[in-house]
């Protein structure tokens, strides 16, 4: 195969497999290097799912690219134990400045 032809080959494989295609998540933890780490591309991703089990229409890339929309789903669902700790981030307690 021709370099020319191995380039285009190339191209149309990354094109055609999106990079967050490659993400595992479960339960709001993402595989890395063969072990669960929390992050917070997957605690959306749950997020959008806890959401969607209460009712919200809210999309995964709504909740990651908007943080309106996040802390809004955190104002009704942030109690639940899944999201708990993600939500403290959108929506923190405490004292705000004056």
């Amino acid at each position: 195969m021709n370099r020319t032809k191995f380039t285009a080959v190339l191209l149309v494989a990354m094109i055609a497999t999106p990079a967050h295609a490659a993400i595992k998540c479960r339960n709001g933890a993402q595989l890395v290097g063969g072990d669960y780490i929390s992050t917070p591309y997957c605690q959306d991703k749950l997020l959008a799912e806890v959401a969607r089990e209460y009712g919200f229409k809210a999309s995964f890339a709504e909740i990651r690219n908007n943080p309106n929309t996040k802390r809004n789903i955190c104002v009704y669902v942030g109690r639940d134990i899944r999201v708990q700790e993600n939500c403290l981030t959108a929506n923190p307690v405490g004292r705000r400045g004056m």
